[in-house]
């Protein structure tokens, strides 16, 4: 039997005393409020308000760099970002026929072709189909449409970038930058094909751009981080 001390509880173990205690974290809650109509004697309805707690979805997004998350290439295979340790990253998200698709795509392999080695930048392209359905193929015609184009960079699988549906790493993306229009922040969500999100050696988004920048005009801003 264990011994008691003098107020008769007994001490704790040596095996209580080294465990680490555990804090369960309560879930926020919220007020909801809901309104009832009783009929009374006279006709009218009485209203009542019912008060209860519920509680608030919070975001699952607690990612702190794009290093966390693992995606799938364009041919099927499971891709960790880790694999970016220590380079300077650009993301965006790819269409084949879209206005911007052949400007974006000579641009983005000169960039590669002329830093990669040098300066190991690496290009992050992500096919999407949302935006006016301007990338409705297969994988497989991506694919060799972009090797078309020269593009040695890497190709990941098609995605969504908005709405439920979205890939986990451009909610992240889209979490840590929101858009900012001539100063004023427009929201988060992706606006049309070739966004880029700019990433440095850490894995953290540093600088977005919409779809009208020229991958090119992007220099200045990824010298600052080389």
């Amino acid at each position: 039997m264990a011994p008691t001390t003098r107020s008769g509880v007994k001490p704790k173990t040596e095996t209580e005393r080294k465990s680490p205690k555990i804090i369960k974290k309560k879930p926020k809650t919220d007020k909801k409020v809901t309104e009832k109509k009783t009929p009374t004697k006279n006709g009218k309805a009485k209203k009542e308000e019912n008060v209860e707690d519920v509680e608030i979805e919070e975001s699952p997004n607690t990612a702190k760099s794009i290093y966390e998350f693992t995606v799938k290439d364009i041919d099927g295979n499971e891709v960790s970002l880790d694999k970016y340790k220590g380079h300077v990253c650009i993301i965006v998200n790819v269409a084949s026929r879209c206005g911007h698709t052949k400007s974006n795509y000579e641009q983005f392999v000169e960039l590669y072709d002329k830093y990669a080695d040098s300066k190991g930048i690496r290009i992050l392209a992500f096919p999407c189909n949302q935006f006016g359905s301007q990338e409705s193929g297969s994988c497989e015609k991506i694919k060799s449409f972009a090797e078309n184009k020269g593009v040695k960079f890497d190709m990941f699988d098609k995605i969504n970038v908005n709405g439920k549906n979205a890939d986990p790493l451009w909610v992240y993306l889209k979490d840590t930058l929101p858009e900012v229009t001539s100063g004023k922040a427009t929201g988060k969500d992706i606006k049309w094909n070739f966004t880029k999100f700019i990433i440095n050696k850490e894995g953290i988004p540093v600088e977005r751009y919409a779809s009208s920048t020229k991958p090119l005009t992007l220099v200045d801003s990824l010298e600052k981080l080389w």
